[in-house]
């Protein structure tokens, strides 16, 4: 009897234990999720499959506004766009962002980039006003006061208020306001980050999977490979090879262009020519002696034509133009010296008044 009571104390102890530990491993979602996941894996994928807002969804109601605004202010992302300092900022809408790449590119050659796509962007201040959700990034474009500073102190001797701070822009911060059509409806947090993600990412673990996540197939697999390409730009270079240990300056005839210099012998040199922002010509020396120089463009980041035609496409039917009616562009003159055929006269020979009575009729005639 002794050796069997010892026995069951002994296996009683374990059978409570192992009934615990399971129970506890059933009952933890956040054991269940971890477990699903390799160790090393600390980016969580995107819920690819979050409905879309309805159509038909309410206006957003009071308890969301506050969900919203306690989940995605003070959130820290990574931006997947340039965004333009000051208070030139951007706007979302159905998958589109204004301005488009062209204006963005003016926008951020005169005021310059508050975020560049990769970058870490901090969400500080969410404002759901009726027909748009306003996100400032970095401060927004404008120093908003402090709290004291709204303090106002009545007394015998007058009224006293806080000291004021001078009320000037933030250049370092920039904004995106996401529209919607007559209101902003009723929707979750992970519907919003989905309607966000052509300009903020959510779900990359850092900086480099961010930005890399930005880029075309052919030109993100060359940076991970530390391969240059013709047609990348500086910052792409940079991603793929580092800083230059070496940079040259020099001049084409009338192009100048700047030599960034890779490796040193006995292993293979690079030289990665850059004109502007763009790299126009790779020439690799081998440690053999064999010289490689690629020159044709191998990716493209930017499609000029496509957005010039689209351009001429979104011209007005009804736009200002100097053709004559019925006159088809092909039919335009073009003289040879530059100067213009007059107008035609009315065969009857009688003129509107007023027309060319002025100079326009000075130069037609030779007078």
């Amino acid at each position: 009897m002794l050796h069997f009571r010892s026995t069951t104390l002994l296996v009683l102890p374990l059978f409570f234990t192992s009934s615990f530990i399971a129970y506890g491993q059933a009952s933890d979602p956040a054991h269940a999720r971890n477990s699903s996941s390799s160790p090393g894996d600390t980016k969580q994928p995107m819920d690819r499959t979050t409905a879309p807002i309805p159509r038909d969804a309410p206006r957003i109601s009071k308890q969301t506004r506050y969900e919203i605004i306690r989940d995605f202010e003070t959130q820290l992302v990574y931006a997947r766009t340039a965004f333009p300092m000051g208070t030139k900022g951007l706007q979302l809408k159905d998958g589109a962002i204004t301005p488009n790449s062209e204006e963005l590119r003016q926008a951020l050659a005169i005021w310059g980039p508050a975020v560049k796509p990769g970058d870490p962007a901090h969400i500080s201040f969410v404002h759901i006003k009726d027909d748009h959700i306003h996100f400032e990034i970095n401060g927004g474009p404008v120093h908003r006061k402090k709290w004291y500073q709204h303090i106002q102190v009545s007394g015998a001797g007058g009224t006293m208020q806080a000291p004021q701070d001078n009320p000037q822009t933030n250049p370092h911060g920039s904004f995106v306001d996401v529209y919607f059509g007559k209101y902003v409806p009723e929707m979750t947090a992970q519907q919003l980050r989905d309607l966000l993600f052509p300009v903020l990412d959510f779900n990359a673990p850092n900086k480099e999977v961010a930005y890399l996540d930005t880029l075309p197939p052919k030109a993100k697999e060359a940076i991970q490979a530390h391969h240059v390409l013709v047609g990348m730009n500086e910052e792409m270079v940079i991603h793929a090879k580092g800083k230059p240990p070496k940079k040259v300056r020099e001049h084409d005839g009338e192009t100048a262009y700047e030599e960034w210099i890779y490796g040193e012998p006995p292993a293979d040199v690079d030289f990665v020519r850059i004109v502007g922002d763009e790299v126009v010509r790779v020439e690799t020396m081998k440690v053999g002696g064999e010289k490689v120089v690629r020159t044709e463009k191998e990716v493209v980041l930017q499609q000029p034509e496509r957005e010039a035609k689209k351009e001429q496409q979104d011209r007005p039917v009804n736009a200002p133009t100097l053709r004559r009616p019925g006159e088809d562009s092909g039919e335009v003159p073009k003289p040879a010296d530059g100067i213009a055929p007059p107008p035609p006269r009315p065969r009857d020979g009688s003129e509107p008044p007023g027309i060319l009575a002025g100079p326009i009729q000075l130069a037609a005639t030779g007078q």
